[in-house]
């Protein structure tokens, strides 16, 4: 349906690319049910939203907030005062903008901005994108209308009354994946009779994940395995060399994610939250190698989450010596369990999930 309402809507998040797309992706569907809403992103105003929230075409403004580290540094000195001046400004841009809807989609910046909206009793909806919220979410969970979740059992943490099982917004192009995996070997030049690994490790890289990689080159050639390597933009210089081998393509960032999850045949991934997302639409045998370095450990629990159901493999850091080689081969040799996982991790995906949030925002503007 089209509408010409003039509707507004701030949403706020942001601090990682985990909180950021997902708010972009809903301001998305949004602006093309009401063409004519104005739209007002919030954010951190050190962080990565304000350079990708205008490259996707909308305005932001950024608070002087920043989280709250675990031990006593002079950021968690400076905190109270950072949130008190990011309270008052949240309150001014409020009372400016005057929005019909506020959505949150974590990260420190939706904090205080969602504190404010929910004090002035303007409709409220966050969106959860992880098995395990964050201290942000957690807060906000008791004040706003609606939470918006990707993962079964939340109602440990919020309102059960409040909660919708919608899923996480990804990437509209990952929807059109089915049937390409030809033509995606072709465009990364790959060899059609050998198996194709693809390795990503988040847009930075991840050290562990390219150590391990690195360490079984020749494994991967012994098991007939050609490799494209996202290896990140931190760690490019250090294995850009690799690409003199002949199976091998090292790449610092995948522009075209889509062709690449076409062409693989089985994924190695970190565990954030959208990424389990957009494998479970993916829908190929995935070995997930979660970060052990990120708040309540929630990268493990989003993994554990879909390992639990026998859509995906799980190796934590600590066992990959042990592990990764024997399970790796494993999976490589045996035809039945690849088809599996893939089965399992597809059931598991909810494709419609930036329509069904804004869906729950439609429903807060009535």
């Amino acid at each position: 349906m089209s509408n010409n309402k003039t509707y507004k809507f701030i949403l706020s998040g942001g601090g990682t690319g985990g909180h950021i797309y997902p708010a972009i992706a809903i301001a998305n569907e949004l602006k093309t049910r009401y063409p004519n809403a104005e739209f007002l992103f919030v954010g951190a105003s050190d962080r990565m939203e304000m350079d990708k929230v205008p490259q996707a075409g909308y305005k932001i403004e950024g608070l002087w907030i920043s989280g709250i580290q675990r031990k006593l540094t002079l950021k968690n000195v400076m905190f109270p005062f950072k949130l008190l001046v990011s309270l008052l400004r949240s309150k001014k841009i409020i009372k400016s903008f005057k929005p019909d809807v506020v959505i949150g989609t974590g990260g420190f910046a939706s904090g205080p901005l969602l504190q404010m909206a929910t004090a002035k009793k303007i409709p409220s909806l966050i969106q959860e994108q992880n098995s395990y919220p964050g201290i942000t979410n957690k807060l906000l969970g008791k004040k706003v209308n609606t939470i918006c979740v990707a993962y079964d059992g939340l109602d440990r943490f919020f309102p059960k009354e409040k909660i919708r099982l919608t899923g996480n917004p990804i990437r509209k192009n990952l929807l059109e994946i089915e049937g390409v995996n030809v033509k995606a070997k072709d465009i990364f030049k790959l060899i059609h009779s050998k198996h194709t690994l693809l390795v990503l490790g988040g847009s930075l890289g991840a050290r562990r994940i390219n150590e391990l990689i690195e360490s079984n080159l020749d494994f991967f050639e012994e098991n007939n395995v050609q490799l494209i390597w996202q290896c990140g933009k931190l760690y490019y210089d250090r294995y850009k060399q690799y690409n003199k081998l002949k199976n091998v393509q090292v790449h610092a960032f995948l522009n075209n994610m889509d062709m690449a999850y076409a062409a693989a045949d089985v994924i190695i991934s970190r565990a954030g939250a959208i990424s389990v997302s957009e494998l479970c639409i993916v829908g190929k045998p995935t070995v997930f190698i979660p970060s052990p370095n990120v708040a309540e450990d929630h990268q493990t629990k989003n993994a554990k989450a879909v390992s639990d159901k026998n859509a995906a493999l799980l190796i934590r850091e600590k066992d990959l010596e042990s592990e990764f080689q024997k399970q790796f081969s494993e999976l490589i040799l045996d035809k039945d369990k690849r088809e599996e996982l893939s089965k399992n991790i597809k059931d598991l995906a909810l494709i419609n999930a930036t329509q069904d949030i804004v869906d729950e925002v439609e429903k807060l503007l009535n």
